[in-house]
Order: C-alpha cells, then sequence, then structure tokens
C-alpha cells in the first residue's frame, strides 16, 4: 500500500503526465502513472492513492464512464483536469462525484492548492466518519465495526448496508432506495433479498436480535438506523 501522500495521474498525453509528476514530486507528493482507463481503475483499486487526477479523454473510455466506476468504491478526492471547459461537462462532472474540475491549459499553482484543499477535506472528513453508538463503533474510512471493543466480521456488503443507514441516522429509507444505493437499479423490487440481509446484520450488532433498537422495520416502507 503507498504512502498518504499519493497522488494517480490517469491521463493518456505523455507530456501531461511528465509534467504533472514534475511538479507534484517536487511538492512532496508520490505520482502514479496509469495512460488508459482499465489501467487506471486497476491501479487505483491495488494502489490506494489519496487522490486521483483524471482526463476525461481518454483512449479506451470516456472519462466520465470511468468516473462513476471509480465512485462506486474510491471514497477519496478526484479532480477532473481536461480541455473540456463547457458548463455541461463540468457540471456533470461534479454531478458524479468529481471533488473538482481544471480546465487545460492549467496553471501549477493552481492545482497544488486545489489538490491540498481536497486532501485537507478528504482528512478531516476521515476523522469525522467513525461513528459512535452506545457500544457500536463504525469505522467507515477503515471498513472496521466494533462492538464492546471487539471486531465484528462483516461481509463487504453488510458492512455497506450497516453504514448507509448509520451515516442517515433517524431517517427512514426505503427499500427500493437501499436496493439502489447497494445492489444496484436491477435490484429495486427485491425486497425479500433484503430482508434477508437485515437479519443477518441484526445477529451481529443487535443486542437482542429479536428486539432491534438499531436496524429498525418502518412495516412497509423500509428501515431506520437508531437506538
Amino acid at each position: 500500500m503507498t504512502g498518504p501522500n499519493t497522488i494517480l495521474i490517469i491521463d493518456d498525453e505523455i507530456q501531461i503526465r511528465r509534467l504533472l509528476e514534475i511538479t507534484l514530486t517536487a511538492n512532496g507528493y508520490k505520482v502514479l502513472q496509469s495512460g488508459t482507463g482499465k489501467d487506471g481503475l486497476i491501479d487505483a483499486a491495488t494502489l490506494h492513492p489519496s487522490l486521483i487526477i483524471l482526463d476525461l479523454g481518454l483512449p479506451d473510455a470516456e472519462g466520465i464512464e470511468i468516473l462513476k466506476k471509480l465512485r462506486e468504491w474510491y471514497s477519496k478526492p478526484i479532480i477532473i483536469l481536461s480541455v473540456r471547459q463547457s458548463e455541461d461537462d463540468i457540471v456533470t462532472a461534479l454531478d458524479y462525484g468529481a471533488n473538482d474540475y481544471l480546465s487545460k491549459p492549467f496553471r501549477s499553482a493552481e492545482l497544488l492548492a486545489r489538490i491540498r484543499v481536497a486532501l485537507r477535506a478528504s482528512d478531516n472528513k476521515k476523522e469525522a466518519e467513525i461513528l459512535h453508538f452506545g457500544t457500536l463503533c463504525i469505522d467507515l474510512p477503515n471498513h472496521a465495526v466494533r462492538k464492546n471493543d471487539e471486531i465484528l466480521k462483516l461481509t463487504s456488503t453488510e458492512f455497506s448496508l450497516l453504514s448507509l443507514l448509520a451515516k442517515n441516522q433517524g431517517r427512514v429509507l426505503t427499500h427500493q432506495y437501499i436496493l439502489k444505493e447497494i445492489w444496484g437499479y436491477s435490484y429495486v423490487e427485491q425486497t425479500q433479498y433484503l430482508r434477508v440481509f437485515v437479519a443477518q446484520l441484526r445477529k451481529k450488532v443487535e443486542d437482542n436480535p429479536s428486539k432491534p433498537t438499531l436496524l429498525v422495520t418502518e412495516s412497509g416502507i423500509g428501515y431506520r438506523f437508531g437506538e
């Protein structure tokens, strides 16, 4: 796993990658490079960069599609660096999860400033995303859950489900919303599928699974997280 100041550049222009490498390395960052969307996704998943700089014009895929795929699991900052300057392109990228958007040609000082802001915000978010509910502790950045100071063994799906509900404490989430967020649009009618996972999760996090106080059923609607 790479260090906390590692930046992955996903851009097919060698000259841009070299310029960015020189600029970022001189300012204390470790730099990784990918020339295609496919390689970028692999490197993001295996090398764990703390920030990604993503071009929209990639040779093998639209940058927006790569952004969408990254945001299915990658929660750290993504800055778009692209020759595209239209308002529609900028809004679309931000809507799909980009933290910032900078047009080419760019000023190195401005890019460095935006990187610092994004990383600082990410660090602050990480500190805030350790949730405590009585004896239950949910460490969102590290995908760890503890109860009575003991680590619970959750599957990735169970963790995603618990995290979604906990981050919306007190709010009723519909079956359809939960199914879409965790499994995708093709599962929005599979309410029985959701009930099975909730039942499994209750056995692990509730003091009394038959009388849940954390994963509360809202009959005919969905679930609410609350003690």
